[in-house]
């Protein structure tokens, strides 16, 4: 015998349930837990959006960030931010659509429509 779990509509779970972010947004994570309802929002020719709810009254705080994980979030966001052509801090994450900074990857200063990202396609020429 398989156990399901109890389904309830889009905004229509009772109290004591929350989804992950909703946990997160009160300082709190799962824990460990398993899942114990869900959701579900219909939509119109597609399968329902499902969403896992978790219980409150069993969730933990969530861990404090350690001065070694800050270090390790810096260097992560500092290397989305370093072009590997010209090895410079570019101000912006790399887009990885182009795979270096835009001066690296259009020298010659004619960039193809819509390859900055201040341009738009709308803009008079």
């Amino acid at each position: 015998m398989t156990a399901s779990l109890p389904v309830f509509r889009w905004r229509l779970a009772p109290d004591g349930y929350a989804t992950r972010r909703q946990l997160r947004a009160a300082g709190l994570r799962p824990g460990g837990q398993e899942v114990v309802a869900q959701l579900e929002r219909p939509r119109r020719r597609r399968e329902p959006l499902v969403a896992y709810l978790y219980r409150v009254d069993r969730a933990k705080p969530v861990r404090p960030m350690t001065p070694a994980k800050w270090a390790a979030l810096a260097m992560a966001n500092a290397a989305r931010r370093t072009c590997p052509a010209c090895r410079r801090d570019a101000g912006y994450v790399i887009p990885p659509s182009l795979g270096m900074c835009t001066p690296c990857a259009f020298p010659d200063n004619n960039a193809p429509e819509g390859a900055s990202w201040n341009s738009s396609p709308h803009t008079a020429r």
